[in-house]
């Protein structure tokens, strides 16, 4: 199970990746189309690393101040301050000091021990903390004779003090340490001499430090010190040459001198990122909150981001000064796909970010900002999610009306300057319009959704009917399994209504998930016929639960041949999710010991459900089976039962994976109560009755006794009452 869950979460890293570069693919050429459509201006157009094609001479005397010379001069003044190390800090010295006597001291002791053997003293002395001794050195200073070992522990002490009062670095330790030699006094001998260097050496260490705050600060004020950097051309001096490689110093003179496109191609670049930058913010904001799956989602971003694109050339090409062609872009169309292949929400968001984007290429056209914005509204909230294809004749109209009105609310005076060809070329357009974002919206719709596999709610349309080839197998095959799906299809849709996930791709879904069984529709018990035996019983548990789980792969292998969309083959797969088979698993371990039995041969191949929609599924499933298996006999039976499957689900991991809250599942709970309730509804108990006496015998056998009020509908439902075994 880890092992998925690392699988599920890298494939989701490389879908955030991948989405990344789509948004960030599409903010560049956002930019970049921006810049194209706006006009050029200036003689040259270079940037440093380019050739100069020509020479390029100074037209004016000029003085300016150089912002690239300066922040040269700043870095180099920076560079020419060295590191600053702290003075030397005498509480370094001391402790070493000290330390240096610990380990003489020590290495005494273990010179003293006459019981130790002389291998276990070496490994004594190579053994201290914080100092390293190779096993030659460790042997030559147990080996100095004790007069001269006496001058030793005077003498490392004093020499390393002595040393330790310089600076020392980090960078400089290699140098003190080979300056030790130097220092020691000559009276000791070869061997104590070299002990001494030694353990000076070892004992050796730094005392100043780099202080990166004071290095910092110093480097600052160099900077500051650095006055500003002065750059004068004189007229008809060669500023570049043909060949030249263009440095950032030769744009900026370029600029001042405005032989260049530097300040307005500057600004206008400015400008490109920030419209692009707002764009990308608004709708990135919109997916983040009401459709987050569509990070996670390559389909869904790679539409948004082709969609975006669309829609911005067909604004570069339209949203022109002409009188009539910024009036036909169909803003509404690009609303209109949003809205059916993902959100209605996000299409919203959509429509506002392109009008922000006609305000900027129409300079604040106030006119064509509320025509394009009410029409573009409009039709993506009157389509929604199109369960008819009269919902875009609805829509189109709905566009032309908001159309029609926005240019007569701007007209001018009716009387003034109206003539009959200006009133039906207004008209005109504005029927276009909406025409037009009706068609492209259509077209879009088909086309788009099938080449990225989205499933629209006409398609659910057409997989819903009965007539469907699928359907008809799963009602001639198995009708039992048929009647379970139709139970489950209502308990999953309504408590997706509840919750506010998508209902209708819940119940088409709940169709399908079990058509797998019709392979081997009577190794199912909802396809058992009354008295009929199971034909699991002349098979071994692993055998069964095999078929039992194969219906799971049949399902995908029927749903591949019929081309059912993605997400009905997603409710295939994680209808059982990763559950056990546990009838036939305890029946196996009864049978071959539970240490003979491997569970993974008793569990569903999953994966766990991961939507919402796939969630309720599931659920939904368990809950009908097991209400309609053990028929409880009151709402409390009832009650119990689905809180025990829903807990039980939650407690075994099946819904980890799926975005349902603990919120949302209570109340899918309750919706499941008040169906279950209606489907497979408790009866009444009634008292068993009373046996007759004697006497009532003898008169009952002579003449039956009057009916009081209300007694004959008792006696009728007591004799319409079905046996305990089917209640």
């Amino acid at each position: 199970m880890q092992s998925i869950n690392a699988v599920r979460r890298r494939n989701h890293l490389i879908t955030l990746a991948t989405n990344g570069l789509l948004i960030l693919l599409s903010g560049a050429v956002l930019v970049a189309v921006l810049l194209i459509q706006l006009p050029l201006g200036g003689q040259v157009q270079l940037t440093a690393g380019e050739v100069a094609q020509q020479d390029i001479l100074a037209p004016r005397r000029i003085s300016y101040e150089s912002a690239v010379r300066t922040q040269d001069a700043k870095n180099r003044a920076a560079q020419a301050i060295p590191d600053y190390y702290d003075p030397p800090q005498s509480r370094i010295r001391r402790a070493q000091v000290t330390q240096a006597r610990d380990v003489l001291e020590f290495i005494s002791t273990v010179r003293l021990d006459d019981l130790a053997p002389p291998g276990a003293k070496i490994g004594y002395v190579q053994a201290i903390n914080d100092i390293t001794l190779n096993q030659t050195m460790a042997e030559k200073i147990l080996g100095v004779p004790p007069d001269e070992w006496q001058i030793i522990l005077s003498e490392v002490p004093l020499v390393l003090d002595q040393i330790m009062q310089e600076e020392i670095r980090e960078t400089s330790l290699p140098a003190v340490r080979r300056k030790v030699p130097a220092l020691i006094s000559p009276e000791l001998g070869n061997d104590a001499d070299l002990v001494t260097t030694e353990l000076v050496r070892a004992l050796v260490r730094p005392n100043s430090f780099l202080n990166p705050e004071r290095t910092s600060e110093l480097r600052i004020q160099a900077q500051e010190a650095v006055a500003p950097q002065i750059n004068v051309l004189e007229q008809g001096e060669i500023v570049l040459r043909s060949g030249d490689i263009v440095t950032a110093e030769d744009v900026e003179a370029l600029e001042q001198m405005g032989l260049s496109q530097g300040e307005r191609g500057l600004w206008t670049i400015v400008q490109a990122i920030l419209v692009a930058a707002v764009l990308l913010s608004l709708i990135g904001a919109a997916i983040y909150r009401l459709r987050i799956h569509a990070l996670f989602s390559r389909q869904e971003m790679a539409l948004l981001v082709l969609l975006a694109l669309f829609g911005l050339v067909a604004a570069k090409l339209m949203v022109i000064p002409h009188n009539w062609m910024p009036y036909l872009f169909p803003l509404a169309a690009l609303g209109m796909l949003v809205a059916l292949l993902l959100e209605t929400q996000v299409a919203l968001i959509v429509v506002l970010s392109f009008t922000l984007l006609i305000t900027y290429l129409s300079q604040g056209n106030v006119f064509l900002i509320y025509y394009s914005c009410a029409g573009g509204l409009l039709g993506a909230l009157v389509l929604g999610k199109a369960e008819r294809l009269t919902a875009f004749l609805w829509a189109g109209l709905v566009v032309i009306i908001s159309n029609l009105a926005t240019t007569a609310a701007f007209w001018p005076h009716p009387l003034e300057a109206t003539t009959t060809s200006l009133v039906l070329q207004s008209a005109t357009i504005g029927i276009l319009n909406g025409a037009l974002a009706t068609s492209l919206g259509l077209i879009g719709y088909f086309g788009l959704g099938n080449l990225f596999g989205i499933t629209t709610n006409l398609q659910l349309m057409e997989l819903s009917r009965p007539t469907h080839p699928l359907l008809r197998q799963l009602l001639l095959k198995a009708p039992g399994t048929y009647h379970h799906t139709i139970l489950v299809s209502n308990l999953a849709e309504r408590a997706a209504e509840a919750i506010g996930a998508d209902a209708f791709l819940t119940r088409v879904g709940a169709y399908y998930h079990d058509i797998g069984k019709t392979v081997r529709p009577y190794f199912f018990v909802e396809n058992f016929l009354d008295g009929e035996s199971t034909p699991h019983a002349g098979l071994d548990p692993r055998t069964s639960a095999q078929i039992i789980i194969s219906h799971v792969r049949d399902g995908i292998d029927l749903a591949r041949k019929y081309r059912l969309p993605a997400p009905l083959q997603d409710f295939i797969r994680e209808h059982h999710g990763a559950q056990l088979v546990s009838y036939f698993y305890r029946q196996a371990q009864a049978d071959e010991g539970p240490e003979n039995v491997d569970e993974a041969d008793f569990r569903y191949p999953g994966p766990d459900p991961r939507t919402k929609e796939a969630a309720i599924m599931l659920l939904a499933d368990v809950c009908e089976a097991a209400v309609r298996a053990n028929r409880p006999a009151t709402r409390d039976d009832l009650q119990r039962l689905v809180d025990k499957l829903i807990t039980d689900r939650i407690l075994e991991g099946a819904l980890d994976s799926s975005p349902l809250t603990f919120h949302e599942l209570q109340v899918v709970k309750s919706v499941f109560l008040q169906v279950l309730q209606g489907i497979h509804h408790p009866r009444i108990q009634y008292p068993q009755p009373v046996p007759p006496t004697n006497l009532q015998l003898e008169t009952s056998s002579r003449q039956p006794a009057p009916a009081l009020p209300g007694e004959v509908a008792k006696v009728g439902n007591d004799a319409n009452k079905e046996p305990a075994a089917h209640v």
